[in-house]
């Protein structure tokens, strides 16, 4: 597509190679970001087996709703579309809200942890284990001050076009009003439907609004310490107490109790769908093995049938090759690519199609007393690179069990959203250039562009410093192999336009000597012939 771009008589590999590096093929795709399950371990999912993921997907008992959708990669393939509202929007909201907000401490991980590593801090500040497990932080899981509409008033602030709480963490707590799930936040702790009340609110602000499931990874996430194991199965306590068995799953690992674990989180999936209707659904690690397709090729027929009884386009979001057969992310069947942060595992360069990246905005994913919280300044330097790279950015946020969002938090978000009203029309709605940037990659110092289009209109989104006085666009070099000449440069914030010349070493713009705004500067730059979109309707890469 590229190539054909391009004018045949000025691009040649050796020029390629010293303008447009993201341009040449990565070796084994790391450019991409392109790989699939790095192992052929479990990645947190149940260990079992085929026959045993069979037999659950025999015994659901609903019902596929009527509608184009069966249970296959073939039907999926042919009928799966990206959802339009998700190519343009860019930038969205994650977070991690549940227990392990009470105690706060170490990260979201804090059920496994304090039953291993930590089982002593936790013996501490909370008592032994067997007379206050995890599920004792439920109560201490409150919410009072939890405000719907002020949380998504501030989303909306926040510049963001998509909001995804998560549903239900690794530990099987359900933030929603669960008929399936007796442990949830209806029936216990805050003992409002959290899910419900918040996605009523985002949709008012006009946002979408999708739910997360980590659910699959409840079944072997706690392995207790021997000795601590030892002593409340003894006990009968906590782990090992019969009332608590389906919530915890340590008591019993058997074939027959992964079956069930199993129906359960279809039956779950298909609650979060039919009560909710989320405009994304997205699933973490756990989804990734291959033995589980044909439960997770059944919860996408559902979906999808439901949607389209809904007459709303929706979409499944995963990690690695969750939804590819072939092994392959770049060949993803009916779900949006999910990578896990930025610069771990997302794309170094340009991947067409859709993706997103998920990046927390704090040191953890779910709250912790000492965490830090990252400033504007970073996380406006990821979205811009991430949209450079055709990606989409969903920033991870972090609240407290009290229903609140910390200071530093909600300062970050507002100060992005004051930047994304002066330089939102860089990000919203664009796509990659033929180069994401020049002057310096990930962690450099000093200034850095990244580029992204929309129509006819270039846009150069400078990081780093204020380069007060002037700065050279060196890939805008005349006599490249651009076509058309720069009619217009204006400094998005600014009134009227800059001046600039081009030569061979770049577009030189003159600029004023104070910024005009603050963490990076958007040029708006007209006349030269764009590249067009790379879309295809997998959402894969061309």
């Amino acid at each position: 597509m590229i190539l054909n771009y391009w004018p045949r008589t000025a691009l040649t590999l050796s020029l390629a190679a010293v303008l447009l590096p993201s341009l040449l093929p990565a070796q084994n795709n790391t450019l991409l970001g392109e790989g699939g399950n790095a192992s052929t371990g479990y990645d947190m999912a149940p260990e079992t087996r085929q026959e045993i993921v069979q037999a659950a997907v025999e015994a659901i008992k609903t019902p596929l709703p009527p509608g184009p959708f069966q249970p296959t990669w073939d039907s999926l393939k042919a009928n799966y579309r990206v959802p339009q509202w998700f190519v343009g929007a860019k930038f969205g909201l994650f977070m991690h809200w549940g227990l392990y907000s009470v105690p706060a401490h170490h990260n979201e991980w804090y059920e496994k942890h304090m039953y291993a590593a930590d089982r002593q801090w936790h013996a501490e500040h909370f008592g032994p284990q067997d007379k206050f497990g995890y599920k004792d932080f439920i109560p201490q899981f409150t919410c009072e001050k939890f405000d719907a509409d002020a949380w998504a008033e501030l989303f909306k602030q926040a510049g963001a076009r998509f909001v995804i709480p998560t549903a239900q963490h690794h530990d099987g707590f359900s933030l929603w009003d669960s008929d399936v799930n007796p442990v949830n936040a209806k029936k216990m702790g805050p003992k409002r439907d959290l899910i419900g009340e918040l996605g009523r609110a985002v949709r008012k602000q006009g946002l979408k609004f999708g739910v997360s499931n980590h659910g699959i990874e409840n079944f072997q996430f706690i392995n207790p310490a021997p000795e601590l194991a030892d002593q409340l199965k003894s006990e009968h306590a906590d782990l090992y107490d019969p009332q608590w068995a389906d919530f915890y799953h340590v008591a019993d690992r058997s074939d027959a109790a992964c079956e069930k674990f199993l129906e359960d989180w279809y039956a779950r999936n298909v609650e979060l769908i039919d009560k909710y209707q989320p405009d994304m659904l997205w699933f973490d690690n756990g989804v990734d093995m291959r033995y589980l397709d044909p439960l997770k090729l059944r919860v996408a027929a559902y979906y999808y049938n439901r949607a389209h009884e809904w007459g709303k386009e929706v979409s499944l979001s995963t990690k690695k090759a969750a939804y590819a057969p072939s092994g392959k992310n770049t060949e993803t069947i009916g779900s949006i690519i999910d990578f896990e942060k930025i610069g771990a595992r997302s794309p170094a360069g340009i991947r067409t199609g859709v993706w997103q990246v998920d990046e927390p905005i704090g040191s953890t994913w779910g709250y912790t007393s000492d965490m830090r919280v990252s400033g504007a300044a970073p996380i406006i330097s990821k979205l811009a690179d991430t949209v450079s790279k055709n990606g989409t950015l969903l920033l991870n946020l972090s609240p407290k069990a009290d229903g609140t969002l910390a200071p530093e938090i909600r300062a970050t978000l507002l100060a992005i959203g004051e930047w994304l009203r002066v330089n939102g029309e860089a990000i919203y709605d664009t796509h990659n250039w033929v180069t994401f940037g020049e002057g310096g990659g990930r962690g450099a110092k000093g200034e850095s562009i990244r580029f992204t289009v929309k129509g006819d209109a270039l846009y150069a989104i400078m990081i780093g410093n204020w380069p007060a006085g002037e700065v050279t666009i060196t890939s805008l070099n005349a006599g490249g192999p651009i076509d058309g000449e720069v009619q217009t440069v204006q400094l998005l914030g600014s009134t009227g336009n800059c001046e600039f010349t081009r030569d061979g070493t770049g577009l030189k713009v003159k600029l004023p000597a104070n910024a005009p705004g603050k963490y990076a500067h958007t040029l708006k730059i007209t006349g030269l012939k764009m590249n067009p979109v790379v879309a295809s309707p997998s959402g894969n890469p061309i």
